[in-house]
């Protein structure tokens, strides 16, 4: 059985090219770049196959409206549990240990423009469930299932600028769970918006 690819490696789809091409015009309105300099990176980026190939591209450019990745955070789960829901500013690197208590982290009604997240996760005794809106993506090849193992209930189409959480870590005891909205949440969404 052939080896996992590491995230760089990993095929970059259709939706991930069209996020750099937006990105790059986006730094050209800006001044960023000049004209050239735009051709030039947007044949790269419809030419790219992997992520390696991408993110050259856009890495010295800030990610947009939260050109500012803030600073790492940590949640730990402990006796009563963590959590992180409604509206809150999402760093691009998070911890997540689920500990006695559980940890959620629920992503639906943020505004992220990070185009990454770095999240780790482990499970522990409770487990951690991460929800994240449609038309995100997870990638979760680094992922180490544990005993309570990992449940990806996302769906692999990725919008156009819509970040992609790329998950870490370990499923513990209790495991880890990643997923879209489920209908209940979805209505609760609709009331809020």
């Amino acid at each position: 059985m052939p080896d996992k690819a590491r995230p760089s490696e990993m095929r970059a789809s259709n939706a991930d090219r069209d996020a750099v091409v937006q990105r790059l015009q986006e730094a050209a309105g800006e001044g960023r770049i000049d004209f050239s300099e735009l051709t030039e990176r947007v044949d790269r980026a419809l030419a790219a196959k992997t992520y390696a190939e991408l993110e050259p591209l856009t890495a010295d450019l800030p990610s947009g409206r939260s050109a500012n990745p803030g600073e790492p955070l940590l949640l730990k789960g402990g006796l009563h549990g963590a959590s992180r829901t409604g509206q809150w500013q999402v760093p691009a690197q998070i911890s997540a240990h689920g500990g006695m208590g559980g940890v959620t982290l629920d992503f639906s009604r943020t505004d992220c423009r990070l185009p990454v997240i770095d999240l780790e996760a482990h499970g522990q005794m409770a487990g951690v469930t991460i929800v994240i809106p449609e038309g995100w993506a997870a990638e979760t090849a680094e992922m180490d299932p544990g005993i309570g193992g990992l449940k990806d209930k996302t769906t692999p189409e990725r919008e156009a600028g819509a970040p992609l959480i790329r998950l870490s870590g370990t499923g513990g005891m209790a495991g880890v769970v990643i997923r879209h909205p489920n209908a209940w949440e979805r209505r609760k969404l609709r009331r809020l918006s």
